[in-house]
């Protein structure tokens, strides 16, 4: 599925364009420990259990699988780590590049434009239609997160945004390495807690406790409370404890894209995100499970969708 056919799925054609109605950013309440851990975790591999009984449908029958030993990213890759890709090689993403007018006949010439997905929340078509929860915002791409006016200068540690799959992909062949399958990164995400429904246990995050991770507190998409730190936004990398196999913002933070595919009944394939992000709440979403997966945006990035990497051998 092309650009133009998501936009017409998700209802986003109906939304317009522009960035003139994207909300500021809220400022961070959270003070992160410095400095921000690098590097990556050994995983010996093992037989384990991948999906749940399902809380969405597409999470289960769950079934036992075996994965290899492999190593996988400590964090999710960074503004920082992706500049120095596009440094060293002059990578243009995909948000960045005008749509092929031959993918999209019978769209006019001036609407195929570099764009892309930005959140905006329970605004324009109400909160309870999702295609008014976002934006096709011409001119945003991972230098400007939500569009012209916005910049990452003091989210170099924040991970990567509006990024496609085969922008992960660049990255990741650039770097050495690949993006996870759906196996690893399950494994790494449960992180010995076999069958838990979180990655630290079967506990349910309370108000009140410190945040396990970077998720929507309050009703989405109305009011995010930010009791994590962070208001409707990304978080900079490992701000909240890492997990039992040191490995940081595996719930929560970004979506985060592996070499799988995932695809609904009716519609092309796409390649599956896992670990939720920073717009998952209880009341909504409850995806920043290990086991809950969804397709991502197919040849666009998002506000809310990053990686990691891993090698294999």
């Amino acid at each position: 599925m092309r650009r133009a056919a998501l936009l017409l799925v998700l209802g986003l054609a109906a939304c317009g364009r522009g960035g003139a109605d994207v909300p500021p950013l809220a400022e961070p309440t959270r003070v992160c420990p410095e400095p921000a851990p690098a590097g990556e975790v050994a995983l010996k591999g093992g037989t384990f259990t991948l999906g749940a009984r399902p809380e969405h449908a597409e999470e289960g029958p769950p079934r036992r699988v075996t994965v290899a030993p492999f190593a996988i990213d400590r964090t999710e890759v960074t503004n920082t780590q992706f500049a120095a890709f596009v440094t060293a090689t002059g990578y243009i993403t995909q948000a960045e590049r005008a749509p092929d007018p031959a993918l999209y006949p019978g769209v006019p010439a001036g609407k195929l434009k570099p764009s892309s997905l930005v959140f905006v929340g329970a605004r324009g078509l109400g909160s309870g239609d999702p295609a008014g929860w976002w934006r096709v915002v011409d001119g945003a791409d991972w230098r400007h997160p939500e569009g012209p006016g916005s910049d990452i200068a003091r989210r170099m540690r924040h991970p990567v945004v509006q990024v496609s799959y085969e922008d992960a992909v660049a990255y990741a062949r650039w770097a050495g390495r690949d993006l996870p399958a759906e196996a690893e990164w399950e494994f790494a995400a449960r992180a010995g807690l076999d069958d838990a429904r979180y990655e630290w246990g079967d506990e349910t995050p309370k108000a009140g406790q410190p945040p396990r991770g970077n998720s929507w507190q309050g009703v989405f998409p109305a009011v995010d409370t930010g009791d994590d730190g962070y208001k409707a936004r990304t978080a900079p990398v490992a701000c909240y404890p890492a997990s039992a196999y040191g490995l940081f913002d595996m719930s929560g933070n970004v979506w985060e894209w592996t070499k799988d595919l995932y695809a609904e009944p009716g519609q092309a394939p796409t390649h599956l995100i896992k670990g939720g992000s920073f717009l998952c709440a209880d009341n909504f979403c409850y995806r920043y499970r290990p086991a809950a997966r969804q397709g991502g945006p197919p040849d666009t990035g998002s506000s809310h969708v990053g990686f990691r990497t891993v090698k294999r051998g």
